[in-house]
Order: structure tokens, then C-alpha cells, then sequence
């Protein structure tokens, strides 16, 4: 329909339905599906009466549209009136909106079939009374109950009615603010609940005002997630939300409190055009960010997705419930299951063509029906072919991308810190049993009320101390005051930052630890660890946002200019309900943030993390897949750092002996820190004397008046910097003058941060000192987790089993139809591959899973090095590699060839990728080289026959896909490389001189040159002339802080293989999963218990039909790997903000 014509008329401009009144003894008479207006039809009266009775015109049905203006004319109501007038027997009559706020019943217009709904117009409301009044008065068809409507409007009547019916909800309370019902208004505040009515809702939890016209909907959110709420209001421009400090909830009205459904930031809105029609579509949830994605047209942003057949059931029983035909309410698919949480009644789809013409159809022949037979006209239903899905086919040898797996490292944080202390108070006890620490043996306090709680009792015990001169308590009040200063810090406990671990030691603490040096006591006792710091920083978080927004280009038509271009093939895909994403993180607040900020950049989301962190960030019952309890060490871990310590308090330089026994694996990073070092206790007799020059500055700087409210990064101060150095300078050399190698990390963690951070201050031998405990560090970081491969591999089995086994389950689940939201192929305008479906988990961790998780691939026998060359390469490059930096990421991706046979081991092709993430202080000089981002051969480059652009999603051209139908071989050639080309890396090539083989560049604004080839001391594997591109935003002209040592930049990724089959992938992961059938069982046992709880989609997996196979055309060029080619069924084009004319 041409939107520049009239209201109410059709392709010739004739009127199709009037606005106005049908007097009772003539309803119309009938002219080609149109009806006239009153000049016509007096003028039709009296030429009917010229004419012959014997052909009288046939009776019309009148269907009268009794609703304010603003509904009546509106587009979708328009567009469903004009094709209900097509029916040759209808007749649609709008009721003026004068005449039904100002006219009494006996006057409005006369009808057969009345549609009739509630809503608000721009200064009064619908009068529903009138309506059942007339309705009671002529007694039409009804296409939407009236009476029901009332109920409606008030969410308690539609939650009990839902109920009734047995459609599930979210866990709910109601909350009635009334003098005459006082039973049913008790509210109890908490930190980080409320309780209603008896009813515990923990944050986050939803608060609704019971009446349905008030969309001022708040979400509450914990203080482990940053606290604050979200603001839910009906849609004002480009905002449907925002996000407010406020954690209190509202203390005047009525509300209903329900339980927060986790739905990845996705709401899905259905629309029943009778109990047997359902149209669903999905939209990003207002309560993520607050910002309404809009089209060209200025229409909110939905797409069509498929119900499931148990949903279908919902919108019948919904449809019949309500006893509203055309009917609109809200779905929320959260783990595995849908829930119902709003009833809107009469609502129509905007802007589906399809849906119009169905929804025209159901009501004409729902109208037809009813009223035929009672007006004698001659009609019955028409028989139609059900619409057939198209299912595309596929050929030629492209491959398409289908799931991605990224272990993250979390981002730039400030130092950890840590004080253990034990303690034996009956109040210590109390504290342990309210909290249930005798299950486990182990309790974690997190809450503010948990650690108001620690704060108290260390104040009784300072208060009852400062009365006794015993030497054991006094030895015991530095660790109380140390406890009460940190736990007083900031004035107030908000987030993640603080926590405390107590553990019960049955016969008390059975060594003294290096910060305990007093003799033990007999009889049971608490170990209590306060852990503070590691928060993550704003750097930290530009740093996840910046590579949440490169990750975009891992996915087909993201290339390019990621940052500023937001209809990059992965939001494409993403907004198109294809992308099937999960985050997971451990339940760090550092880590949870950096996940936020990664989806945050990922998604072009705005605003704050806080509501991102919530909705899209998985963190509950991940039981232990992303966290470990560094406190419980496994044996071999202990033995491990027990020879450690050994070799490291050897007052001599390193022999050939001791090369043997620290570095068996001979990793060149590991013989390069040894030979830094020379003599283990002299260079930490060094590193101790400048941490000691380094505190003595910090005080002169205290002492002088210009620096006394001197503000460090972060709204550090100087005194609280003071406390950092002066607690590792106690801690560090113990009074037997051994030195305690478990603080080497945390002194390298702290100089690494000043040096990033706190440069300003200018502190002497503050580089020195980073180069020595970098030394160290590079040194005790990684032998902690194995020094010989066996250790590796033992440890860090322990640590990752449970994440080893879910990613074997993502890798086999790809192919199964499981998602959540699942575009639905008939009525996607301009989506040209609805059947594509790409799946994404992202694991963002801590640093020891990413080390077991790289050690499991070097050690666990993926490959072998001396048959597989690419793979020997790749294992010298990791050797290389000193440290897993912040934002460390380890990639899998997986395709799928649609021309070979299912069971095929050439069916599926996966790669893997590797970052050693931020880059850091030293320069990169000594760094190593890797071979680039998906490297090719030679041979598949030089069939290329056509060169052309790179695929943009934005306009769904023809997708394609990577052409990897043989494995790809890495041969000898000169490789020239350039770290510093722009936001995409390119490496130089010197292709064979042919017609088909000439060179070109991917990103002609980037200069692909240099100078020279960088020299390391890693031998320089050379490789087929090749093209890639990694993914880094180093150089972006958008970013405007590289080389501002605050953000530092983010190493590209690079390729470790890129020609795994998944059968190779799945036996090797199922070797080192099975390694200890103990700890095999009991990672089931934890997955199990996860997917109940945190899974979304699995208990769907059969339920919707197979997605249509991804289109390719035998002809299609293949192109160079650095541009991914994808296949897709060409049905439409169309742009993020709307759709396209059809392809010339």
C-alpha cells in the first residue's frame, strides 16, 4: 500500500470503507467489494428503485470499528480494513470519535460485527462503559470481549486469570496499599530483597504498578551487580528507560513484585488473530539499555520469530481466556521455559505486510462464518494450501560459519590484595554456623549485611583488646585493625570490591603461613581471608568494550569499519534474531563487568553496565565451570609450589641442573627470565631494597604539603597506595630473612599497575623494579600451574574439566535446532538467509582457567608436532608468549560444509585462536610473532576469480562462505608484517605474477608495508604468500587514547590451526575429559545442574522445524580468507533501518 494514499482507499483512489453512520434500514449496497458514500448511495436508492425487483442487491455485512481516532486511523488498522473490504459481502464503517465521547449509544452508527477496544486517546480516555452499553443495545458480533477488557486493565485480575488457566508466570506477589485490606500490604525492605506478604524476592526482581495504564515499571538490581534500578516508561523518542542509583523500591501504590526472568535482553511480543493464528515477534527488552532501535520510518525495530508449538498452545489459551480475538501480549523465554508476563488485548503488528493480509483473512472468514448463514448469503470458507516453508539447497564447496567459543580473560583491574588471619571468637563461630558454613566447611561473605557484620566483631575484639596487654591478642590486633580499615574503606559497602572467606580448620591452622609466624594453638579454629581490590578499571573497561566491538568482525560482514558502522554483519545477524548468544561468567565482580562491557561493545549497546550485567551476563549456578577457590590447592599444586620455593630460595645462580627442573618443557620465555634472573635470592634481595626506596618516597611524599590531596588513577590516594607497598614490603621477607615467592605475583601486579597508571608521580627505579619482578613473575605465574607437562596437564584438569566438557557440548549441539529465538523465514522482510543461524558462548574468566585452558591444548595431545608443522609453529609461538596479559582470549570457530555428507569427517571444520591480550609497558621489541588471523594457502588464493567487495549484511547481499575444502597447508615463504596498519592488520604478500593471482589489498586506506622484517629470538616460521587480517583495535582513528598508557592496546588474534575437523576436536576432548572418571562424573554431575538452571532453549531442541541449508552457488568466486565468504538463500534485501526496494 502507497502511504501518500488516502485513508480508506484503495489502488485507484475509490473510497473502501466510510466514516459515518448506516441508518437501519439500508447497510450499503455492494460495488465491487467497495461501499459508497451517502451521495452515492442516496443516488444508488433511487435508481434501485427504477429498477426490476427481480435482481435485489445482496445484504452487506457491517463491520463497525467503535475506538478512539488515533486507533481507528491508524496504518496497521488502515492496511487490515482495506483487505477486510475486499471480502465481497464486508462492509467496514468507522464510528467518528465525536460521536462516541459525545453521542449516546442510540445514535452511533448501526453494525453487524462490532470491533471494539479500549485505549487512551490524546486528551480522554475510550468510554468502555458506552460500548457495553451498545453492545448490550444492538447486540453485534464481538471480536474482542468488552467486558473483559476491564480486567485488563488491572495486572492482579490478568496475573489471577492467567493462573487460572495454567499458563505460567513469573513467581509473583501482590502488594495492595489499602486501609480496608491491611492483610495484603506487608512489605519488608532488605539490602538486597524485599519481602511481600511473606513472599522473598531477591534482587533483581520486577515491580509493576497494578494498573495496566501505568507503564512506569521499575527492575531492582543487587549490590553485587552495582545496585540502582532500571525505569521502565512507555517509549518517549529513542528511550524507554533509564537507569537510576535509586535501590529503594516505591512506598505509596499498589504494586506486583515478581521474580527478574533472565532473557538474554530479548522481550518477544505476540499477537493472536483468533485462537488458532499467533504472530510473534522480538525486540531488544527496554529494561537493557533503555534505547528504542528504530527504523527508517521511525518504527520500533522487532523481527519476526518462531513459537514453538507448546507457545502456540499459550496464545490459544491466552486468546480464548481474554476472550479477545485480536489480541497482543508480552512472552519472556528464560531457562528453557516461556512465561507470559503482560496482556495488552486489542494490538495490532506494525509494518508486516503478511501479517496484514493474514490477519484480514482469519477476520473476514471469522466474519463470514458467523454472520453468512444468519443473512442468507451464499458463502463458504475457502480452502487454501498451507504456505510450504522454502527450504533452500546448496552447492559448490563453501563452508559457513556456525559457532563461535571465546575464554576470556577479564580486564585491566587494581591490585589484588589479601590478609589471612585465624581466628578462634565464639562470635567468629556464630557468624559461621548463621551462614551455614558447617555444610561445606567453607563460607563466602560478600553481602554489605554479611560484612557489617565481620566489621562489628572486629570492633568488639579492638574494644575489648585495647582493656588486656596479653602478647597473643596483641599480636592478633594488627590483623583486627588491617581487618577494620579495609572493611571501613569507601565509607559504605556497594558492589564487588570487598569479601571474606572463612574456613574451618578442625584442628587449627597446622603451619604458620609466612604472614603467621606465632606459634599455633590446639583445638579448632576459623582461617579467615579478606580479599580487596582487583576491581576492574575504567581502562579495564574500555579495554573489554573496544574488543567486544572488534570481536564483530570474527562474524560474516563485519570487516571493516567496526566501531562507527552499526550494521556490521554480527548486530545484523544479532538484531535478526540468527545469533544465538550466551555470556557466562565466574561470579568475580571484575570478571561479570568485563563481560557487561564486552556485550556492551558486541551489541552497540548505551548507557550503563549495570542493567547489561543483569540480562545478558550468566553468573549463578555455573558450579565451578568459571571459578576456582584458590584457597583449596590440589596436592599436585602443592607439591608444585613447594619445589618451587625450593629452587627459588637457592642463594646461587641457576645451573644446568636447576634449568632441568624448573623448565623440563625448555619454554623459551621461561630459560629467558632464568637467565634475567642468574641468582634467585639476589634478585629479590633487589626487588626488596627498591620496594623499600619505593615506600620511603611514597612517605616523603605524604610528608610534603603540595601532595597531601594528591589524587591517584581510580581515586586512589597516596596514603592508601602507601598501605599497598608497606604491606607487601612486611609480607615479602619474612624475620627469618626467607623470602615468601607467593607474594612475587601481587609485587608484579602492583608495580605494573603504578607503572600503567601512576606514572605521574615520576617514583625512582619504579621500571627496574618492573623488570625484575616481571622476571620473577614470568617465572612463578606459570610454573604454578605444573612445571613438568604431566603437572600441567593434572592441574589443569582440575580446574577446567567442568568448562572442557560444556564447550565439547556446544561444539555438539551447533547443528541441533535449539534456539531460543529463531527467525521465522515467511515473515523476515528483506532477511536473505532466515535460515542461517549463528552460535556464540562466551567464557570470561580469571587467569588461572585461561592458563589450564592453554595448557590442556598444548599438552593434551591435540596434534602431533613433528607430523604437523602448522601445529609445531604454533606451539613455538606459545612458548614465546611470557604472559597471559588482561583480556587474554583463546577462540574457537567452527564451520560447517553443507555439500558433504552429515556424517562426514569433512563436514565440519574448526580453527583455533589465541591472544596474549593487552599489550604491555615494555614495547614490542622483544614480543613474538605469530602467523596472523587465518592464514591460507597459496593454491586456494589463486582460485580466485573475482575479487569483489566484502560482504555487508547491513544490505544481506548474497551471503557467502570461506572456501576450505581442503586442509590447508603452511609452506615456506618470506613473511613481511606490519603491527601497526590501522584497525585491521594486514600482512604484506608477494603473490605468483599471473592474471588470476595479483595482488590487492583487503583495506586500501591501510598501508600493508615495511620497512623491514622484525627480528626476534624466536625463529622465523615462514609461510605461503598470504593475506589475513587480525583483529585489533590498536590503531583505530576512533579510539583516542593509543598510547595513553592507561588503555593500553589489545594484541590481534592468531591463528593456532586452521584445519581441525570437529571429529578430531570431539575425541580430544573427550580423552582429557574422561582422564579421571571420578572427576568426569563429577563434571556431569555439575553440568547437569547447570543446564537445568542456567540453560536456555534445550528443552525446545525438537520442537521447531530444521532451519532452512544456506544457499551457495557452484559459481560463486572463492575468495581469500582474509574475507569470509557465507551461503544464504537470496530472498530480500534490507537494511538495519528498513527495507530496500527488490534487487534490479
Amino acid at each position: 500500500m502507497s502511504e501518500a494514499r488516502g485513508e480508506g482507499q484503495d489502488q485507484s483512489g475509490n473510497l473502501s470503507f466510510v466514516v459515518g453512520c448506516v441508518d437501519e434500514d439500508h447497510r450499503g449496497s455492494e460495488e465491487g467489494g467497495r461501499i459508497k458514500n451517502e451521495g452515492e448511495m442516496r443516488k444508488g436508492e433511487e435508481e434501485d428503485d427504477d429498477k426490476d425487483d427481480d435482481s435485489p442487491p445482496e445484504r452487506q455485512i457491517v463491520v463497525g470499528i467503535c475506538s478512539m481516532m488515533k486507533k481507528s486511523k491508524s496504518k496497521p488498522m488502515t492496511e487490515i480494513m482495506e483487505r477486510l473490504c475486499k471480502f465481497e459481502y464486508i462492509t467496514v464503517v468507522i464510528f467518528p470519535e465525536e460521536v462516541i465521547l459525545s453521542q449516546p449509544v442510540d445514535k452511533w452508527p448501526l453494525c453487524d460485527c462490532l470491533v471494539s477496544f479500549h485505549s487512551k486517546g490524546t486528551n480522554q480516555r475510550f468510554p468502555l462503559d458506552k460500548a457495553v452499553e451498545y453492545a448490550k443495545l444492538r447486540n453485534p458480533l464481538l471480536i474482542n470481549d468488552l467486558n473483559m477488557q476491564y480486567y485488563i486493565q488491572d495486572r492482579r485480575e490478568v496475573y489471577r486469570i492467567l493462573q487460572e488457566e495454567g499458563i505460567d508466570l513469573p513467581r509473583y506477589a501482590v502488594l495492595t496499599r489499602d486501609p480496608d485490606r491491611p492483610e495484603e500490604c506487608n512489605l519488608v525492605e532488605g539490602e538486597d530483597h524485599v519481602e511481600v506478604n511473606g513472599e522473598l524476592f531477591p534482587k533483581p526482581f520486577v515491580e509493576k504498578p497494578v494498573s495496566a495504564e501505568d507503564h512506569n515499571v521499575y527492575v531492582y538490581y543487587p549490590t553485587s551487580a552495582g545496585g540502582g534500578s532500571q525505569r521502565l516508561f512507555r517509549k518517549i523518542g529513542s528511550r524507554s528507560s533509564v537507569y537510576s542509583p535509586e535501590s529503594c523500591v516505591r512506598k505509596t501504590g499498589s504494586y506486583i513484585y515478581e521474580e527478574f526472568m533472565p532473557t538474554d535482553g530479548t522481550d518477544v511480543k505476540v499477537y493472536t488473530v483468533g485462537p488458532d493464528y499467533a504472530h510473534a515477534e522480538a525486540r531488544k527488552s527496554p529494561a537493557l539499555d533503555g534505547k528504542v532501535e528504530r527504523d527508517s520510518e521511525g518504527k520500533e525495530i522487532r523481527y519476526p520469530v518462531m513459537l514453538s508449538a507448546m507457545e502456540k498452545l499459550v496464545a490459544r489459551k491466552v486468546c480464548l481466556a481474554f476472550k479477545q480475538t485480536v489480541c497482543g501480549f508480552d512472552l519472556l523465554r528464560a531457562n528453557g521455559h516461556s512465561f507470559v508476563c503482560d496482556v495488552n488485548g486489542f494490538s495490532f503488528v506494525k509494518n508486516s505486510m503478511k501479517y496484514y493480509d493474514d490477519c484480514a483473512k482469519v477476520l473476514g472468514n471469522m466474519v463470514m462464518r458467523e454472520l453468512a448463514p444468519q443473512f442468507h448469503i451464499p458463502w463458504s470458507i475457502p480452502l487454501e494450501a498451507e504456505d510450504i516453508p522454502i527450504v533452500p539447497t546448496t552447492s559448490g564447496t563453501m563452508m559457513e560459519l556456525r559457532c563461535v567459543i571465546a575464554i576470556i580473560r577479564h580486564g585491566d583491574r587494581t591490585p589484588k590484595q589479601k590478609m589471612k588471619m585465624e581466628v578462634r571468637h565464639p562470635l567468629f563461630f556464630a557468624l559461621f554456623e548463621k551462614y551455614g558454613g558447617y555444610k561445606s566447611g567453607k563460607l563466602k561473605l560478600k553481602k554489605p549485611k554479611q560484612l557489617q557484620e565481620v566489621l562489628d566483631i572486629a570492633r568488639l575484639l579492638l574494644a575489648e583488646l585495647g582493656q588486656h596487654t596479653d602478647c597473643e591478642i596483641e599480636e592478633k590486633k594488627g590483623k583486627l585493625e588491617q581487618l577494620k580499615t579495609v572493611l571501613e574503606m569507601y565509607g559504605h559497602f556497594s558492589g564487588i570490591n570487598r569479601k571474606v572467606q572463612l574456613t574451618y580448620l578442625p584442628n587449627g591452622q597446622p603451619k604458620a603461613s609466612s604472614e603467621e609466624e606465632e606459634c599455633p594453638t590446639e583445638g579448632p579454629s576459623l582461617l579467615l581471608v579478606l580479599k580487596w581490590g582487583g576491581e576492574l578499571t575504567p581502562a579495564g573497561r574500555v579495554q573489554a568494550e573496544e574488543l567486544g566491538r572488534a570481536f564483530r568482525c570474527m562474524y560474516p560482514g563485519g570487516q571493516g569499519d567496526y566501531a562507527g558502522f552499526p550494521g556490521c554483519g554480527l548486530l545484523r545477524l544479532h538484531s535478526t534474531y540468527r545469533h544465538d548468544l550466551k555470556i557466562y561468567a565466574s561470579d568475580e565482580g571484575r570478571v561479570q563487568m568485563t563481560a557487561a562491557a564486552f556485550a556492551k561493545g558486541l551489541l552497540a549497546l548505551e548507557g550503563e553496565l549495570t542493567p547489561i550485567l543483569v540480562q545478558m551476563v550468566k553468573s549463578a549456578n555455573m558450579n565451578g565451570m568459571l571459578d576456582s577457590d584458590s584457597e583449596s590447592l590440589t596436592d599436585c599444586q602443592q607439591r608444585v609450589k613447594v619445589r618451587l620455593h625450593e629452587i627459588m630460595q637457592k642463594d646461587q645462580d641457576f645451573t644446568e641442573a636447576d634449568y632441568q627442573k624448573l623448565a623440563p618443557t625448555g619454554s623459551p620465555s621461561l630459560v629467558t627470565s632464568m637467565k634475567t634472573i642468574g641468582n634467585p635470592v639476589s634478585t629479590c634481595d633487589q626487588v626488596y631494597a627498591l620496594i623499600q626506596r619505593l615506600t620511603s618516597q611514597i612517605r616523603r611524599r605524604l610528608e610534603d604539603p603540595k601532595s597531601a590531596d594528591l589524587q591517584l588513577y581510580h581515586s586512589e590516594t597516596l596514603e592508601l597506595m602507601l598501605q599497598r607497598w608497606s604491606k607487601l614490603e612486611r609480607d615479602f621477607r619474612n624475620k627469618s630473612g626467607r623470602y615468601d615467592i607467593s607474594k612475587i605475583p601481587d609485587i608484579y601486579d602492583c608495580v605494573k599497575y603504578d607503572t600503567q597508571h601512576n606514572a605521574t608521580l615520576d617514583l625512582e627505579d619504579t621500571l627496574e623494579l618492573f623488570r625484575l619482578s616481571r622476571a620473577l613473575a614470568d617465572i612463578v605465574i606459570p610454573q604454578e600451574y605444573g612445571i613438568n607437562k604431566a603437572e600441567k596437564m593434572d592441574i589443569a584438569q582440575a580446574y577446567c574439566l567442568p568448562l572442557m566438557k560444556k564447550i565439547q557440548l556446544d561444539l555438539q549441539r551447533t547443528h541441533e535446532d535449539e534456539a531460543v529465538n529463531k527467525l521465522h523465514p515467511l515473515y523476515s522482510r528483506g532477511v536473505m538467509s532466515p535460515g542461517r543461524h549463528v552460535r556464540t558462548r562466551l567464557y570470561f574468566t580469571s587467569e588461572s582457567h585461561v592458563h589450564s585452558l592453554l595448557s590442556i591444548f598444548r599438552y593434551g595431545g591435540l596434534l602431533d608436532e613433528v607430523k604437523d608443522q602448522q601445529w609445531k609453529q604454533a606451539m613455538d609461538y606459545l612458548s614465546a608468549v611470557s604472559e597471559l596479559n588482561y583480556m587474554t582470549q583463546i577462540v574457537i570457530m567452527l564451520y560447517e560444509d553443507n555439500n558433504k555428507d552429515p556424517g562426514s569427517e569433512e563436514r565440519f571444520h574448526v580453527e583455533l585462536h589465541f591472544s596474549p591480550g593487552v599489550k604491555g609497558c615494555e614495547g614490542e621489541e622483544n614480543v613474538p610473532l605469530g602467523f596472523g588471523f587465518r592464514p591460507a594457502s597459496a593454491e586456494n588464493q589463486e582460485k580466485q576469480t573475482n575479487q569483489g567487495s566484502l560482504e555487508d549484511l547491513s544490505q544481506d547481499e548474497t551471503d557467502r562462505a570461506l572456501s576450505l575444502s581442503e586442509p590447508i597447508s603452511i609452506k615456506r615463504s618470506p613473511m613481511i608484517r606490519n603491527r601497526k596498519t590501522g584497525s585491521m592488520e594486514v600482512l604484506s604478500e608477494t603473490l605468483p605474477t599471473s592474471s588470476k593471482g595479483t595482488s590487492y589489498r583487503l583495506f586500501p586506506s591501510c598501508s600493508c608495508q615495511s620497512p623491514e622484517i622484525k627480528q626476534t629470538g624466536l625463529e622465523l616460521f615462514s609461510m605461503p604468500a598470504v593475506k589475513r587480517f587480525s583483529v585489533s583495535f590498536a590503531r583505530h582513528p576512533t579510539n583516542g587514547f593509543e598510547g595513553c598508557s592507561m588503555v593500553p592496546s589489545i594484541y590481534p588474534l592468531e591463528t593456532l590451526h586452521n584445519s581441525l575437523s570437529l571429529k578430531q576436536v570431539d575425541k580430544f576432548l573427550n580423552a582429557v575429559c574422561e582422564h579421571s572418571s571420578d572427576a568426569h562424573a563429577k563434571t556431569m554431575k555439575a553440568l547437569s545442574a547447570l543446564f537445568d538452571t542456567s540453560s536456555q532453549g534445550y528443552s525446545q531442541t525438537h520442537i521447531h522445524p530444521p532451519p532452512p541449508k544456506a544457499l551457495s552457488s557452484s559459481e560463486t568466486p572463492v575468495r581469500s580468507p582474509e574475507c569470509p565468504l557465507w551461503s544464504v538463500a537470496p530472498l530480500a534485501q534490507c537494511s538495519v533501518e528498513g527495507p530496500l526496494p527488490p534487487p534490479q
